[in-house]
């Protein structure tokens, strides 16, 4: 029996038990045990080295990307170059990231081409450092705007590649991807809230009407306020469920040291959504 866990400061609605359970009993053929753990921040000092006692593996989510890096031994592939972490292995204490994987997977097979495209990424947290730097990889003119400027600022610092932004011109992108948490929780029919020169407060609907596409990270609810606006302007919409399933398909990839193929994950996504529906 496999134990497993996703950890993060609300996980209640986490779509990650019933997604890996299902990967590693269809797809793995091994039993498991996955349960979600929600840890208020102040509390997780104290709480994390825990969850290596009690999992054999767990995965993490906001805000503990970064939190839980100095209690591992070793970051492997995307985990090094993002400085978040995703997917732990209990045991050895490694760190690996598989946003990144799960991301560009989802963008393929929702038939969205970045290469060439301008996208805005709003949010340069854990989620969306990641996705700015896959789609800089991707060949994609990549615009990022975040609250927070020092964040964005660090994020540039390391990566470059892209233009950052500390207001939003309200202009034509290919695509918008919202990478906040507004949406969700405490959010929920809330827009992300962007600073531009005018000072108006409506920047993010005038963005969602001009733009080509919208995909949203946040899949609880379905269709956030987000995602909700952009289908009003007859926009393509893609949440982020898919991104989950693949991300969460390569972490069990790594839990059991077996070999991840694109094109199987793709199989298995429609399987699971069939199955879930």
């Amino acid at each position: 029996m496999l134990n497993l866990a996703v950890v993060g400061k609300d996980v209640s609605a986490s779509g990650s038990p019933a997604i890996h359970t299902f990967l590693l009993e269809r797809r793995f053929k091994t039993q498991c045990r996955y349960e979600k753990v929600s840890i208020a921040p102040e509390q997780f000092e104290a709480l994390a080295e825990e969850l290596f006692a009690r999992f054999d593996g767990f995965n993490v989510t906001i805000p503990f990307k970064g939190e839980i890096i100095p209690r591992l031994k070793e970051l492997r592939g995307d985990a090094a170059t993002f400085g978040a972490v995703n997917t732990v292995v209990s045991k050895p204490r490694i760190g690996y990231n598989t946003d990144g994987y799960g991301f560009m997977l989802m963008l393929e097979n929702a038939g969205f081409d970045v290469k060439g495209k301008s996208v805005l990424v709003l949010g340069a947290g854990g989620a969306g450092r990641s996705c700015i730097k896959k789609l800089c990889e991707g060949g994609a003119n990549v615009f990022a705007f975040e609250r927070d400027g020092a964040r964005l600022a660090k994020v540039y610092a390391e990566f470059g590649g892209f233009t950052p932004l500390s207001e939003v011109p309200v202009r034509k992108f290919d695509f918008l991807l919202n990478c906040t948490g507004v949406g969700m929780h405490n959010t929920e029919g809330a827009l992300p809230a962007l600073r531009y020169d005018t000072g108006e407060t409506d920047t993010a609907e005038r963005l969602l009407k001009e733009c080509g596409a919208a995909i949203d990270l946040i899949y609880t609810p379905p269709r956030s306020e987000f995602l909700r606006v952009a289908e009003r302007y007859g926009k393509p919409v893609e949440n982020g469920e898919a991104m989950l399933f693949y991300q969460a398909y390569m972490a069990d990839c790594i839990f059991l040291s077996e070999p991840a193929d694109a094109k199987e994950a793709g199989r298995l996504w429609k399987q699971y959504r069939e199955v879930s529906s």
